[in-house]
């Protein structure tokens, strides 16, 4: 195994060190740095990055790095994990899930050591962290006043980005496109690969999808060989792949009664919700287009004409999804709290 360095810090076999990665400084000139914590096992395998808040407000990820590197399972490790709980600190700061230059992170990759500060700090968390690694864990939530359903979304048709995703162990995976700017393109680009896991809200912690994460990422790294193997307890959860996804907007402006939530197999024509004017006179019916599993749902109960409200994902069976998400639910009842041992 060779030393590795990151923002010239060297880390050897065996060693394990925190790094602070300088970033470009606020307009106060107060000094910002990117959370670095390397763990380097003793005997070689993979090199894996997991990173969390690329988007500032999606904070479900930082806590599941947190308690990843509490975790007694990566104590014995092969090859090397590099977390990185927060990317997008300036993000965090503001509670936005932009940058100061009002950029999208996710869509600035590669990046440039001369560009603004969303193409710096892609350039910088590219070069230093992704490019270093053999795969990649990208953890997100949904949008403010939205929640995901705990899932992966990767290019699947990639047989080995598919066994991770596989691994982790949920099952709803989707097979998700690769846009233009993007973590996942740009790594793509290096041979780097790289599942997206999705769950939650924007500025909330969910501790089911927190657990779940938890237990996924350490899922994967046994899948990869950078931890032992072992049985998994509980309920045996099968996987669903959705190779298309489709939002169903709102047909009016009024106030929302959700009748349909998070994780329901919705058959094509059934009432997701009723939108209504302020004195609680019906408006509109708005009505799933196909039969499938909802994965995504606004939260907020007010909406306007054409704003997106639920994101339908497409499988053959989904009845048998929504079974599985049940049982995955039931793991998490029969697991010790902490998860992880």
């Amino acid at each position: 195994m060779q030393v590795l360095e990151i923002g010239g810090v060297r880390v050897k076999p065996g060693e394990t060190k925190r790094i602070e990665l300088p970033m470009p400084p606020l307009y106060t000139d107060t000094r910002m740095s990117m959370p670095v914590h390397v763990q380097r096992g003793k005997r070689d395998g993979p090199t894996m990055f997991v990173s969390a808040a690329v988007h500032g407000d999606e904070l479900n990820g930082i806590e599941i790095v947190n308690r990843l590197l509490k975790s007694k399972s990566i104590k014995f490790l092969r090859g090397t994990l590099i977390a990185v709980p927060i990317v997008n600190g300036y993000g965090v700061l503001s509670q936005s899930r932009y940058l100061p230059d009002r950029r999208d992170l996710n869509r600035s990759f590669p990046g440039s050591p001369k560009g603004s500060i969303a193409g710096r700090l892609a350039h910088l968390f590219l070069n230093e962290i992704v490019a270093k690694c053999d795969v990649g864990i990208d953890l997100h939530t949904g949008a403010i006043h939205r929640s995901n359903l705990p899932q992966i979304r990767a290019n699947l048709d990639d047989v080995e980005t598919f066994a991770m995703a596989e691994s982790f162990g949920l099952p709803v995976l989707l097979n998700a496109d690769i846009r233009p700017g993007t973590l996942r393109q740009a790594a793509g680009d290096l041979g780097v690969k790289v599942i997206l896991y999705e769950a939650g809200e924007a500025l909330r912690y969910d501790e089911f999808s927190i657990r779940a994460g938890v237990k996924g990422v350490v899922n994967v790294m046994r899948e990869i060989g950078m931890l032992n193997k072992r049985q998994r307890k509980g309920h045996k959860i099968s996987k669903f792949v959705a190779r298309q996804s489709g939002w169903v907007r709102a047909t009016e402006s009024g106030f929302v009664s959700h009748v349909a939530q998070l994780g329901d197999h919705v058959n094509k024509g059934a009432l997701l919700a009723i939108i209504a004017d302020p004195y609680g006179t019906e408006l509109s019916k708005v009505l799933c287009p196909e039969e499938g599993v909802i994965i995504g749902k606004q939260n907020i109960p007010l909406t306007q004409e054409g704003e997106a409200m639920y994101h339908i994902a497409y499988f053959r069976k989904p009845d048998s999804v929504a079974e599985h998400l049940e049982l995955l639910q039931d793991n998490f009842v029969l697991d010790h709290p902490s998860i992880i041992d």
